[in-house]
């Protein structure tokens, strides 16, 4: 990736020309320079080449004559296979997500989020560290289930697991774990959804019947 003098930069994809002026406004606060905005996925696959770009932050649905988001991300990731990629989408349910970091994004922004939680995806994607954690990230950050009794949970997953079990509210382990609480909220559905449990209060209970307070701690989730 070749960067401006002035940092990174980005090419914006998203079906709405609207929007995209308010994702520039937003992505800008992160110091990354907007390369482009278009609307058509198909345009903005053709455009990689020329531009370079460290980011790419894309919605999912376009056009019907258009490929939708998560094809261009996996078209952008094999032409350029050290971009950066944010899904910024309206669905908010987890296979949408989950889709999302099969196909090589390295986080995932509701489009109901505040614009900070944006701009901390931002900044964040460039560090070597997972920001949005999915059942199944990118490969290159990909951790698998740590246990054989925990139920398919990563080991981020299951750090926040334990962190909730001892009391910790959703604010707390986004400062601990330097994330955004929407963050916190994807890694906890998740959980959720694993364990087969409601809430945090049955999450917890899980954790301390299956022993999980009084085992080591697991290794963080944290890229090479």
């Amino acid at each position: 990736m070749t960067s401006s003098q002035d940092g990174r930069t980005a090419l914006l994809v998203d079906q709405h020309p609207l929007w995209l002026d308010t994702v520039q406004q937003v992505v800008e606060r992160a110091d990354v320079k907007v390369l482009g905005k278009i609307s058509s996925s198909r345009a903005a696959y053709e455009r990689l080449g020329a531009l370079q770009p460290d980011l790419l932050v894309t919605g999912i649905k376009m056009a019907e004559t258009e490929m939708d988001g998560l094809a261009l991300v996996r078209a952008a990731r094999e032409r350029l296979p050290g971009l950066k990629v944010i899904v910024l989408s309206m669905y908010e349910d987890s296979q949408h997500i989950d889709a999302a970091f099969a196909a090589g994004a390295a986080a995932y922004v509701v489009k109901t989020a505040h614009p900070d939680d944006l701009t901390s995806a931002v900044r964040q994607a460039f560090m070597h560290s997972i920001y949005l954690a999915g059942a199944r990230p990118a490969p290159a950050f990909a951790p698998g289930p740590v246990e054989d009794d925990t139920p398919g949970l990563t080991r981020r997953e299951l750090e926040i697991l334990r962190l909730v079990a001892e009391g910790h509210s959703n604010a707390q382990l986004a400062r601990m774990l330097w994330v955004t609480e929407q963050t916190v909220k994807f890694h906890l559905s998740n959980v959720y959804r694993k364990l087969d449990v409601a809430n945090r209060t049955e999450a917890s209970r899980w954790a301390q019947v299956n022993g999980l307070l009084n085992a080591p701690a697991p290794a963080l989730s944290v890229a090479a």
